[in-house]
């Protein structure tokens, strides 16, 4: 799919979405292709589930929770819905979307882009008390990921949870083989990351790693870091 060209603007190093030349080429049309494949390669998602339990812990019920890359809505958009809340979903790939509306009738889900959301662009989903990001950021170059968390922030009401998850990996839209497919993934050392989170606004109130080894054979076991987080006013 073409590269698309967004505004979102911040003063302190001049980057936005107007400059940034996006390239999303090929990534929906994997994750088309994978379907619900994609559920067979990562059986065990302990930490997702756990980063969704904080969030159910924290906020009321009926809060509006923004699923960033929700994929197959499983387990998170189906786990947050069924704890009462009130879930949104995005997702850039079609088949995904159509997923997840299968998966979780009660949620309301959207084929967009990050870059979709930022202020004033062509999906206004309004504000939410909370954000999962499970492994979509992963899917940008690194000079786009802070753009991406900083349209998050902007997505939170003051004082909003963001729940994040990354693959530890020092690369830079890097294509590597995926589930029968092939995919450009980005990744930080835990420093960097923790670093670029909190250049975005936010405070980051609790971390947790684990060492996973997927079930598809083209998958290398990595280290996923899950950060939880919340929005500095």
């Amino acid at each position: 799919m073409p590269a698309r060209r967004f505004l979102v603007s911040n003063p302190a190093d001049g980057l936005d979405y107007g400059t940034l030349r996006l390239d999303r080429t090929g990534q929906a049309e994997a994750f088309d292709v994978i379907g619900d494949r994609y559920d067979e390669a990562f059986p065990h998602k302990e930490g997702q589930i756990s980063a969704a339990d904080w969030l159910i812990g924290s906020l009321r019920t009926g809060s509006r929770v923004l699923d960033l890359g929700c994929g197959t809505g499983l387990p998170t958009a189906r786990q947050l819905a069924l704890a009462g809340f009130d879930v949104v979903g995005v997702d850039l790939s079609e088949r995904m979307v159509a997923l997840a509306r299968g998966h979780v009738p009660g949620g309301v889900f959207h084929r967009a882009d990050i870059a979709d959301l930022r202020p004033g662009g062509p999906l206004d989903l309004g504000c939410f008390q909370a954000v999962t990001a499970f492994f979509s950021l992963l899917m940008l170059p690194r000079g786009e990921i802070p753009l991406a968390l900083r349209t998050v922030r902007h997505l939170l009401v003051p004082g909003g949870l963001f729940a994040l998850s990354m693959v530890e990996a020092d690369v830079d839209d890097f294509t590597i083989p995926f589930i029968g497919s092939s995919i450009r993934v980005s990744g930080y050392l835990g420093d960097e990351l923790r670093e670029v989170v909190q250049g975005a606004g936010f405070e980051i109130a609790g971390e947790s790693s684990y060492t996973y080894a997927p079930a598809a054979a083209d998958i290398q076991p990595e280290v996923q870091i899950f950060l939880r987080c919340a929005r500095r006013a």
